[in-house]
This record gives C-alpha cells, sequence and structure tokens, in this order.
C-alpha cells in the first residue's frame, strides 16, 4: 500500500513539474493533463503549484503508512 501512494503522489508532482516546464518553454504539451480540461484553462499555473505541493505532501505522508 504504501509505494502505490508513493507512486500516485509521484504521478501528480509530475503532472504540475511538467504544466509548468509546459508554461514557461512550451514543451510537455501531451504530457500535461491540466491543459486538457476546459474548466482549469485559466488557472494553470496555479493548479500546476497545487499539483507540485499535494504530490509531495502524499509521498511525504506515505511514510507514515505501516506496512
Amino acid at each position: 500500500m504504501k509505494k502505490i501512494v508513493e507512486t500516485i503522489g509521484f504521478l501528480v508532482f509530475v503532472q504540475g513539474a511538467g504544466g509548468l516546464l509546459y508554461e514557461w518553454t512550451g514543451w510537455f504539451r501531451f504530457w500535461t493533463l491540466v491543459h486538457h480540461i476546459d474548466f482549469l484553462s485559466d488557472r494553470t499555473l496555479f493548479v500546476n503549484i497545487v499539483l507540485i505541493v499535494a504530490g509531495a505532501a502524499v509521498m511525504i505522508a506515505a511514510d507514515s503508512i505501516k506496512t
């Protein structure tokens, strides 16, 4: 269970980081999900920062799960 939570946290973190890279450089266009969701298109920078923080928090919280 711990590995699954860590993997989910890592994927959320990578989505946020990829979204920020897309905002700044234009790369990873098809790789990020935030740009494909219409109602989030106005707030992509904020959503990507939230994804990075949430992904890091989930990865840190996974350490408290006992196996």
